[in-house]
């Protein structure tokens, strides 16, 4: 019982690390947060399984997380509100083609950023052609182009 306890809790804090990490964590790693991430799962692993290394423990923990996936998961899904409370809410950046720079500060999201998303998703390589840009939830940065008159 004591690793489905270690399960559910190293699963909490992590859920708590990376949201208040932000939605740019998820959606791009750096060389520099894919070494932070690998020492992560090194030390969640030592604080999940302690001195018990036995398949039985490695299996009752993975039945644990994926339970609390799949318990969150149908949370989400009954509850919009509960929903948006642990995946939050998309977050404008650009406006009718006016940078948003509370929201960008917010999100740590740099002008440049916005480019490249615009550059690789719709060819768009300034800002005057950028009517709308939105962070996700997934954290990517989806662009919507100036129509032209």
């Amino acid at each position: 019982m004591e690793s489905v306890f270690r399960g559910v809790t190293v699963y909490v804090f992590l859920w708590l690390i990376f949201r208040i990490s932000g939605k740019r964590t998820l959606a791009q790693t750096t060389p520099f947060e894919l070494v932070l991430l690998l020492i992560i799962s090194e030390v969640t692993n030592q604080a999940m399984v302690d001195s018990d290394h036995s398949v039985t423990n490695a299996f009752l923990l993975i039945m644990t997380l994926t339970g609390m996936s799949v318990l969150l998961s149908i949370v989400k899904h009954r509850s919009p509100r509960v929903s948006r409370w642990l995946d939050g809410l998309p977050l404008p950046l650009v406006r009718d083609g006016k940078l948003l720079k509370e929201n960008m500060d917010k999100a740590r999201v740099d002008e440049e950023e916005i480019l490249m998303s615009a550059r690789f998703t719709q060819g768009i390589d300034s800002m005057g052609a950028i009517k709308d840009a939105t962070l996700e939830n997934d954290g990517k940065i989806s662009v919507v182009p100036r129509r032209s008159s």
